[in-house]
C-alpha cells in the first residue's frame, strides 16, 4: 500500500522571513502612527494619508492601494464595520468609536499585513471587553503557530480561545463567518485560507519557515455580515461593534516568530 504525504505550508529561508520582518516593522510603525495621531474630528481619510506617508517615507509601497481597485492605504473600520472599510473624508471619527486600523506594506518584494483596533477617548464598557478579547484571541492563535501543527490547529485554537474569552472577559461574542487568515509572503494573500474556527488535526502541516497572516474578527452580536454598495466595506447584520486583531506570524524551531512587531506605541 502506497502512503499518501501530507500536504506542507511552503517554507521560507531565514534570510527571506528577515526580509519579511522588515517590511512588517513599517506595517507597525504605520499603525502607530496612525493610532498617535487619531483624535474625534479626524476623518479615516486623515488617518490613510498618515499611514501612505509613513509607509513610503520607509522606502516601502502600500501594499492595500490599488489592490484589486482598492482606493486606499489602510482599511478603516468603524464601529459596526468589520473589515475593508475604506477610508474617507465622509467618515468623522468621534469620542467613544471603536477604529480598526488593518495595513500592509511591501518592501524589497515581501509584504507585511496587520492590524489593531483601538478606541478613540473612553469606550464603553463592552467595546472595552470586546477589544481585550479579541487580542486575547490573537495571542492564542499565534501560539498554535509552531512546525508540525496543522493549520487546522491554529482555527481549533482561536474558536476555544474564544469560548475561553467570553468566560475571561465575560461578554457573549460572534465569531465573523467567511473571514479569516491567510498565507502571505511575496503576495498579501495567498494559499491557504485560515479559518477563525474549525476542527483541529485538518489541512496542511506547518514547516519551520512557513508563514500566516492570523486575523480574528469578533462582534459583540451577530457572526452575520454584509457588503455595502461600495463593494469593499463589511459590516455586521445587527449592527453590532466589531473589533479586529492581526499579525504576520512564522513558524520557527524557537517557536511563533511574529513579523509585524510594532514599536511601543
Amino acid at each position: 500500500m502506497r502512503l499518501r504525504k501530507r500536504k506542507r505550508l511552503p517554507a521560507k529561508s531565514a534570510g527571506e522571513l528577515d526580509a519579511m520582518a522588515a517590511a512588517g516593522a513599517i506595517v507597525g510603525e504605520a499603525l502607530v502612527a496612525v493610532r498617535q495621531a487619531a483624535q474625534p474630528g479626524m476623518t479615516t481619510l486623515d488617518l490613510d494619508r498618515i499611514a501612505e506617508e509613513t509607509i513610503r517615507a520607509a522606502g516601502a509601497t502600500p501594499t492595500f492601494k490599488g489592490y484589486q481597485g482598492f482606493p486606499g492605504s489602510i482599511c478603516a473600520s468603524v464601529n459596526d464595520v468589520i473589515v475593508h472599510g475604506i477610508p474617507s473624508d465622509a467618515v468623522v471619527l468621534g469620542e467613544g468609536d471603536l477604529v480598526s486600523i488593518d495595513c500592509g506594506a511591501t518592501l524589497d518584494g515581501w509584504v507585511g499585513d496587520s492590524a489593531w483596533t483601538f478606541g478613540l477617548g473612553e469606550l464603553d464598557r463592552p467595546s472595552q471587553l470586546l477589544n481585550q478579547a479579541c487580542e486575547f484571541v490573537l495571542g492564542e492563535g499565534i501560539a498554535a503557530m509552531v512546525p508540525g501543527a496543522r493549520l487546522g490547529d491554529i482555527s481549533h485554537a482561536l474558536e476555544l480561545a474564544t469560548y475561553a474569552a467570553e468566560e475571561k472577559f465575560g461578554v457573549k461574542l460572534g465569531i465573523v463567518d467567511g473571514y479569516g487568515g491567510h498565507g502571505i509572503g511575496h503576495e498579501m494573500h495567498e494559499d491557504p485560507y485560515l479559518a477563525n474556527e474549525g476542527p483541529a488535526g485538518k489541512g496542511p502541516v506547518i514547516q519551520a519557515g512557513s508563514t500566516l497572516a492570523i486575523e480574528p474578527m469578533l462582534t459583540l452580536g451577530t457572526w452575520d455580515s454584509r457588503v455595502l454598495d461600495d463593494a469593499w466595506t463589511v459590516v455586521t447584520l445587527d449592527g453590532s461593534r466589531a473589533a479586529h486583531w492581526e499579525h504576520t506570524v512564522a513558524a520557527t524551531a524557537d517557536g511563533p516568530r511574529i513579523l509585524t512587531r510594532r514599536p511601543v506605541a
